[in-house]
């Protein structure tokens, strides 16, 4: 009996690596690097790999940017993650979600988008492993782990996993960091899986960035108007909704 594929959303800021980590899983060059800033509107793009025999879907995604954007900035980001979780929840749930990030300082950039969708997006309750890229500098890629774990785990980001890696073509430590990455695929056990309703997963993403109160130009039927076309709730789930977040203005 063949085993059932897996279902990863690969994410982080915009520049941090991404299509390198997908290509690294290629072998080849299959993912487009994109200079995009306008990573709030958080399109997706599936590639399919098999190794050692096991299927992984990963979910290519564009990064949420500029954390001061506020409620606003956030809504093409809210309604393009609905269709994603509900795109993967057709096809069995997220089982595992890989965060992209540079070899340098934590920004708040880097802790929104970890926080959207480990927490908010899941839960917290998918594994989560850390992909650092850029290390092409250090003499031993592993070692930027060793002195930096401590760090990560202050700012609240958390790790069932790690792969320290390179995504340029030729350099001594590409073939190493090939490795890194399908081995730390292949030590996932599949057990995890989580779907969310479009409505829990709307009033999370307000309660975890404190923005319970709807944006000034965005309440009452406009808001709830929002609700059932772009996020697919119900009229009544809507109309609910909305009266909750009422009451917290």
């Amino acid at each position: 009996m063949a085993s059932p594929s897996i279902n990863i959303i690969l994410f982080g800021e915009t520049g941090v690596g991404k299509s390198s980590v997908i290509n690294l899983l290629a072998g080849r060059k299959v993912a487009d690097f994109s200079s995009n800033a306008m990573g709030c509107t958080m399109s997706s793009t599936r590639h399919t790999f098999s190794v050692e025999g096991r299927k992984f879907n990963v979910w290519d995604t564009v990064g949420l940017e500029e954390p001061e954007l506020g409620v606003n900035g956030y809504l093409p980001a809210i309604e393009k993650s609905v269709e994603l979780i509900r795109q993967l929840s057709d096809q069995g749930g997220v089982n595992l979600l890989l965060f992209c990030m540079r070899g340098n300082r934590v920004t708040a950039t880097t802790q929104s988008n970890y926080r959207l969708f480990y927490e908010v997006l899941c839960g917290s309750q998918v594994p989560v492993a850390v992909v650092i890229t850029h290390l092409e500098r250090e003499q031993d890629m592993e070692e930027w782990w060793t002195r930096n774990v401590k760090s990560l785990e202050k700012y609240g980001i958390k790790s069932a996993g790690h792969a320290c890696v390179t995504g340029i073509p030729g350099h001594k430590q590409y073939e190493p960091s090939r490795i890194a990455i399908k081995n730390l695929l292949v030590g996932y056990d599949g057990t995890a899986k989580y779907t969310m309703p479009p409505e829990a997963w709307f009033v999370q993403f307000f309660r975890i960035f404190g923005l319970f109160a709807p944006p000034k130009d965005l309440k009452g039927k406009k808001l709830q108007g929002f609700l059932t076309k772009k996020c697919g709730m119900t009229a009544d789930v809507a109309e609910e909704l909305v009266k909750k977040m009422d009451t917290k203005t």
